[in-house]
């Protein structure tokens, strides 16, 4: 349901609705049946780690959970016991309430953005979980249940992993902690240790293009765009939406389409494309030939990963070239001609060693 609102957010696309307002849950109906199960079950784990890949609705799902969990605070109740999945008519007042980030049974820790500077933050400041956890130390939130979603739980600092650590470790009662993680290796083992793992699964094409299509609502794409979108969105709906329009499309099925004559490469094409993306001017889609690149490194790790560590060793290797050298043009502003060039040199001899392994 898209709506306007006013609550700056470091990452939302400009042509797609925060998860706040999300109806739907496409997708991912083992993991929303499994917190539905834990919640009318009687021992229902107080923190959840919501781990997949970024863009596969887990934020959505948190949103979706914590109108549940305001909205029904006796678990043994008949709409709880009855209760096909977690969804909240948009109509409730619960809805809107989390839709406005104005229930005070709730607390969101996330990047916010600072009108005082100009560079976006990398980080969530651990003064704003120490107001979470002065949130769980209040009073009682309405009906005993206080909710914080953390999105994502890598933003945290260690100062902040730990001011959170304290207070998953030591919950008040019928309090609730939903931590989004696109990564959840990377968070403390000690937080891990202390949540359950909701795992959140990468879409199939037409489960995307429904997403979006839900998503978007009044200012739904054209089904067809909206089905290319998904076809070469890697499996995400916020994937789909970055690419959601004829120009960008054009970059990512031409890139696509070179990166799938690896290990040959047409020399031609590729300085056609590298010749494209130079210059600041081009900003949009350098980002957007970068993502696609990586997106299909993935993909090809992914397939080689069930083959054995020999056959992965040399993706992996160039990932981690790939993601250096990157990170050093962007740094440096160095000849992004020249990176491109370097990049689909590299993966062809990786892929070439790969199957060669």
């Amino acid at each position: 349901m898209a709506q306007d609102d006013d609550i700056a957010e470091v990452d939302r696309l400009a042509n797609a609705p925060h998860p706040r307002f999300g109806q739907a849950l496409i997708g991912q109906d083992a993991a929303e049946a499994a917190f539905l199960d834990a919640y009318r079950g009687g021992r229902f784990p107080h923190a959840w780690i919501l781990g997949g890949p970024e863009g596969v609705g887990k934020a959505t799902f948190a949103y979706r959970a914590a109108r549940f969990v305001l909205a029904h605070p006796d678990q043994r109740s008949p709409a709880v016991m009855g209760a096909a999945d977690l969804s909240v008519p948009p109509d409730e007042g619960v809805f809107r309430r989390v839709a406005a980030l104005a229930h005070t049974s709730l607390f969101v820790v996330r990047r916010q953005l600072n009108p005082e500077k100009k560079t976006m933050p990398t980080v969530i400041p651990v003064d704003l979980v120490r107001k979470a956890v002065n949130f769980f130390g209040s009073t009682a939130g309405e009906g005993g249940w206080r909710v914080c979603i953390v999105d994502c739980a890598e933003d945290l600092n260690i100062q902040g992993a730990n001011a959170l650590l304290k207070v998953i470790e030591e919950p008040p009662p019928r309090s609730l902690f939903l931590l989004v993680s696109h990564m959840p290796g990377r968070l403390l083992p000690t937080i891990r240790s202390r949540c359950r793992m909701l795992r959140f699964r990468t879409l199939a094409p037409d489960e995307v293009s429904r997403a979006v299509v839900a998503a978007a609502g009044a200012d739904a794409p054209d089904q067809h765009l909206a089905e290319r979108a998904a076809a070469l969105s890697g499996g995400t709906v916020r994937g789909a939406f970055k690419i959601m329009d004829e120009s960008a499309l054009a970059i990512v099925e031409h890139i696509r389409k070179a990166l799938e004559r690896l290990p040959d490469v047409d020399w031609k094409d590729v300085h056609a494309i590298a010749d494209g993306l130079a210059g600041r001017a081009n900003d949009a889609a350098y980002e957007t030939a970068i993502e696609t690149i990586f997106a299909w490194l993935g993909e090809q790790a992914t397939a080689r990963a069930e083959e054995g560590p020999r056959r992965l060793a040399p993706l992996a290797e160039v990932w981690d070239k790939a993601t250096r050298t990157v990170r050093e043009t962007d740094s440096y502003n160095l000849d992004r001609r020249a990176l491109v060039l370097t990049l689909f040199a590299d993966l062809s001899d990786a892929l070439r060693a790969s199957r060669a392994a």
